[in-house]
């Protein structure tokens, strides 16, 4: 069958990983598979889909994903396709306003967070509810999400969970990179876009807790939120300095965007993931891979992810993070049984399990329609 997956963007971003990452293991199962993101691209992403011979198609760069000229573009191209699937808000108006003039095809789409603020607001409520309607299959990518949906909804059919992924091998085989880690120190991590959802925030207060000479703090991403972040960093410590694109405050570490994200893990002791709200974080799941004990907020999206198997603190409380963060430290044995947990937790959400439901859910679909 052919199936085009549509997104915002190929930027550095959770579901922008995941849609550059399934293409080529859908077309591996024998299906043609096409990207289409409204507006940028990343090398790294453009790369991995290239290689697998996945076209990309864009309707521009650094373009208004909400222009309405993308509306009769898209519909114009779903015509080619057996399945559309779709990732972010505005492709899943567009698609669905696009679905209007063409009924060939099947419309999905993937609900990557567990709850929208849209849903509060009563004109967008009327229209989101429309939008769904026009979706034969909606994926949720946690329980959480799908219970929220549901509450939203008044026809629940066509809704189910499908765990986001991440390929858990590639991650738990990749190794430190040499003389990265300080000696002698308790090196924590959090890599995530800086963007509202998350809370570097509550992670740095937690860490200026913390004995200097003993813990180093990095943080990997990028975002709007990344210069507000290193201006609050330097009211704590008022000394800059930047060694191979990365900068440095005391021992606080910002390295932005990277490649390497696998070794980087590697290369630290602990793994934070501080947020606001998730979806299912692929974050989360690729920094339990690692083998390292892995931290998160106590919120919907990292919950039921984390829970019995990393360790949970509450919402915004940046003394029990620094005493969990010391805990650990100090602690060897109690460090090895929550790193053990972790590992054992991040094989449940392996990529191919994720990719193998959703080729069942396409290929339920077309099925369905054959037999109608």
């Amino acid at each position: 069958m052919k199936i085009l997956q549509v997104i915002t963007s190929l930027q550095i971003g959770g579901a922008e990983k995941l849609v550059a990452e399934i293409s080529p293991m859908l077309r591996d199962k024998g299906h043609d598979v096409d990207v289409l993101a409204f507006t940028g691209t990343s090398p790294n992403f453009i790369h991995l889909l290239e290689e697998k011979e996945i076209k990309v198609y864009t309707f521009g760069e650094h373009v208004n994903v909400y222009n309405p000229t993308f509306i009769p573009k898209l519909a114009k191209m779903m015509k080619g396709y057996d399945i559309i699937h779709t990732h972010n808000t505005s492709p899943q108006y567009f698609a669905a306003l696009g679905s209007l003039v063409n009924e060939r095809c099947h419309l999905i789409t993937t609900e990557h967070n567990t709850y929208n603020r849209r849903r509060s607001i009563p004109l967008f409520k009327i229209i989101d509810r429309w939008m769904y309607s026009r979706y034969e299959q909606i994926i949720c990518i946690s329980d959480q999400a799908e219970a929220n949906m549901c509450k939203f909804l008044p026809k629940t059919d066509g809704i189910c969970t499908i765990y986001n992924g991440v390929n858990v091998q590639a991650f738990h085989n990749a190794e430190a990179i040499e003389g990265m880690h300080a000696e002698g120190k308790t090196v924590v991590v959090m890599v995530a876009a800086f963007r509202p959802q998350k809370d570097q925030r509550t992670l740095i207060k937690a860490f200026s807790q913390l004995p200097q000479d003993k813990y180093e703090l990095w943080l990997v991403g990028d975002g709007e939120l990344y210069e507000e972040l290193h201006s609050y960093v330097y009211s704590i410590h008022p000394q800059k300095s930047e060694t191979n694109g990365v900068i440095s405050y005391g021992n606080m570490r910002f390295f932005g965007n990277r490649p390497d994200v696998p070794q980087i893990l590697h290369s630290a002791d602990i793994v934070v993931m501080s947020s606001h709200y998730e979806g299912l974080s692929l974050s989360s799941v690729e920094g339990m891979s690692v083998g390292k004990p892995f931290i998160a907020s106590d919120v919907d999206g990292l919950r039921e992810v984390v829970d019995g198997y990393g360790i949970l603190f509450p919402h915004g409380d940046d003394n029990s993070l620094a005493s969990i963060i010391q805990q650990l430290s100090d602690d060897k044995d109690y460090y090895k049984q929550v790193a053990a947990k972790c590992w054992e937790r991040a094989q449940m959400f392996d990529i191919q399990k994720m990719v193998d439901a959703y080729n069942e859910v396409y290929e339920g679909l077309v099925k369905q329609k054959d037999n109608s």
